[in-house]
């Protein structure tokens, strides 16, 4: 239990053994402290997923500062192998990612479509002013922007407003919420027509899309399907 539940078993052990070292003054706060708090990184409705294969062989590779071979599948699931050059791994929610040096430059893995990581004996070429949490801010605020880069503007009961930041999160901006007949002017983020789409069907008339045409589109193609698939 405690913060560490949710690390891999090696970090954990670190862990148990730098409270070992601690004078017995300082080990009993820190011993009732991390029994104090439980991190639980599933949602409610769903079951937490342990750290992903390979992690371990990752996390004492970037230690080690060793290169290592893996076999990937990327979004597209086109497999490749590479050498790479373990720089630092980030867990973003339950997600994990390694950034490592490449032949083509920095990038960034998914720790999940990791198949396989084999060790080598070869140092990692480290470059000199790289820093992990500036590298990793800068990765996800153009991920950030790929997963936003599509926009549409709707009308919706300001009240509501809340509910769909739950769908869409930091991708929700009202521009206007004091139009004369109650209701919110928001823009809204996503990687496609199609997602937005998805996300607002459920709505039903409770959301007016004001553009872009494609949004629109695509919700009249959802409920066209639901009268076909329902309707008596």
């Amino acid at each position: 239990a405690g913060p560490s539940s949710h690390v891999t078993p090696q970090a954990r052990s670190a862990l148990r053994k730098l409270v070992q070292a601690l004078p017995e003054t300082f080990r009993a706060e820190a011993e009732a402290a991390a029994s104090a708090i439980r991190l639980d990184p599933a949602k409610w409705g769903t079951t937490a997923w342990g750290p992903p294969p390979h992690l371990d062989v990752l996390q004492q590779a970037v230690i080690d500062g060793v290169q290592v071979r893996i076999a990937y599948i990327d979004r597209t699931r086109t497999a490749s192998e590479r050498v790479v050059h373990p720089l630092g791994l980030v867990e973003k929610g339950t997600v994990w990612y390694l950034i490592a040096g490449t032949e083509s430059g920095m990038r960034t893995f998914r720790v999940g479509r990791i198949r396989e990581v084999v060790l080598t004996d070869d140092p990692v070429e480290r470059p000199p002013d790289f820093d992990l949490n500036t590298t990793w801010k800068s990765v996800a605020a153009n991920i950030e922007e790929l997963r936003t880069s599509f926009r549409a503007r709707v009308l919706m009961d300001v009240r509501a407003v809340g509910a769909l930041r739950g769908q869409f999160g930091t991708a929700v901006t009202v521009l206007d919420e004091r139009r004369d007949d109650g209701r919110a002017e928001v823009e809204i983020g996503a990687s496609s027509a199609h997602l937005i789409a998805q996300q607002l069907a459920g709505w039903g008339n409770g959301i007016e899309v004001l553009e872009p045409d494609a949004v629109r589109d695509e919700l009249a193609r959802i409920g066209t399907e639901l009268l076909a698939a329902y309707r008596p």
